[in-house]
């Protein structure tokens, strides 16, 4: 009872301080949600203060209020005009108007579509910068493909192109360069695997987490460690940051549950697992067993039609949605740049702030071709974003771990 009660107390902490983020800018949007109607919440930072850009996280099911209090601050203080969603079915737009919680059903990437072109009319905006992160950028290339006379420019960080093509690819990439490539971190990734000390699933989540967030190196020390019976503590505190990105809902942050029809039906995050290492798909199948129905539209048949400046930004070490993808993405787009920042992982909005604020200028100011000669310095920028403060502390803990000696028994 005791732990009931404090999880009661920390889920009515966690919506105060959402609502009072609402409060400081934005509204409410009432919205149809099958028999029943939602308020999408939304957040904004400065009216009126040049051309908006709409932004639109990860996930599906990455709140807006909480989880990115830091970059509003930081366009306010850049007199960027900034708006944010919540993500129906998520945070503050996750119960309909009898508080009940919405239908997996009535939580589509259609419907979330629909939500953004409601926010932009109850903001008065007629036409914005759309800045789209990994599940975001489907979000947004499909509000251009329905709302073209509305996007200004756009930004597509970490994107997604191709359910079933982009898992191919995915696949063979992530095990060319961690499992079976050459090198020294491909080799002790192998023999991890080998010693059958982890689970696939183990694997699969600290590898990603670590390459992306501390890179090579860092994750060769680790898995040596682990092969040889060591480290288990900082292991295991990265697997679980990993299943928190799966299965877990923390309220008002992440919350997977209500958008599982995005996710698996739609998005196919658990289509076809193969049984190999490092497969993408694998910890989500150990999750769900949803069936892929199908995307929503065809993104490779409709980027040719767009019309607009686009920035597509690619990370050096993100094995999530590879540089290959937005390679492809920019190839298709007339009028595309692609940003290659070395020395991040997943989503640039989310570990380099910095990077992806500077890049919201360039796109305000019409810059968007000069940006792949400045990718050397926009990568340079002093690192801020959520997954870098997770980046240092696994740094730190790996460090301390790696440097332990193996212990011996007495007696």
């Amino acid at each position: 009872m005791i732990i009931l009660e404090a999880m009661a107390a920390n889920h009515a902490l966690l919506r105060r301080l959402a609502q009072r983020e609402l409060a400081s800018g934005g509204g409410l949007v009432r919205r149809p949600a099958g028999a029943t109607t939602v308020d999408v919440a939304y957040l904004r930072t400065n009216p009126g203060d040049g051309l908006p850009i709409v932004v639109i996280p990860g996930g599906p099911g990455l709140a807006s209020a909480l989880p990115y209090r830091g970059l509003r601050r930081d366009a306010t203080a850049q007199g960027l005009d900034l708006v944010m969603m919540e993500h129906r079915g998520v945070g503050l737009s996750r119960f309909d108007v009898d508080g009940a919680p919405l239908s997996v059903a009535d939580v589509t990437i259609s419907a979330a579509v629909d939500d953004l072109a409601a926010v932009l009319d109850d903001s008065g905006i007629d036409r914005a910068i759309v800045f789209g992160s990994s599940y975001g950028t489907y979000v947004a290339q499909l509000f251009g493909i329905r709302h073209p006379e509305r996007v200004a420019a756009m930004v597509l960080d970490s994107p997604i192109l191709s359910v079933v093509t982009d898992l191919a690819l995915t696949r063979d990439y992530r095990r060319q360069l961690l499992v079976d490539g050459p090198g020294a971190t491909p080799t002790a990734v192998r023999a991890l695997i080998e010693s059958g000390a982890v689970s696939s699933i183990e694997l699969n989540h600290v590898v990603t987490s670590v390459y992306e967030m501390a890179g090579p190196e860092v994750l060769r020390r680790l898995v040596t460690a682990r092969t040889k019976g060591r480290a288990k503590l900082v292991w295991r505190q990265i697997v679980r940051l990993g299943e928190t990105e799966v299965d877990d809902a923390n309220p008002y942050v992440m919350e997977p549950d209500l958008v599982a029809g995005i996710s698996y039906s739609e998005l196919g995050y658990a289509h076809d697992p193969d049984g190999l290492p490092l497969d993408p798909v694998e910890p989500f199948a150990a999750h769900s067993a949803e069936e892929f129905i199908g995307e929503p539209v065809s993104l490779p048949a409709e980027l040719p039609r767009f019309t607009w400046p686009t920035a597509v930004i690619a990370g050096e070490r993100d094995v999530r949605t590879p540089p290959p993808i937005a390679a492809q993405i920019a190839g298709l787009i007339p009028d595309a740049s692609l940003i290659e920042l070395t020395g991040i992982g997943h989503s640039a909005l989310d570990s380099h702030r910095r990077a992806a604020l500077a890049i919201m200028h360039a796109l305000r100011e019409n810059r968007h071709a000069t940006l792949p000669q400045q990718a050397a310095d926009l990568s340079a920028l002093p690192r801020r974003g959520s997954l870098q403060t997770a980046s240092l502390l696994i740094r730190a803990g790996i460090n301390v771990e790696t440097r332990l000696p193996v212990p011996t028994r007495r007696g």
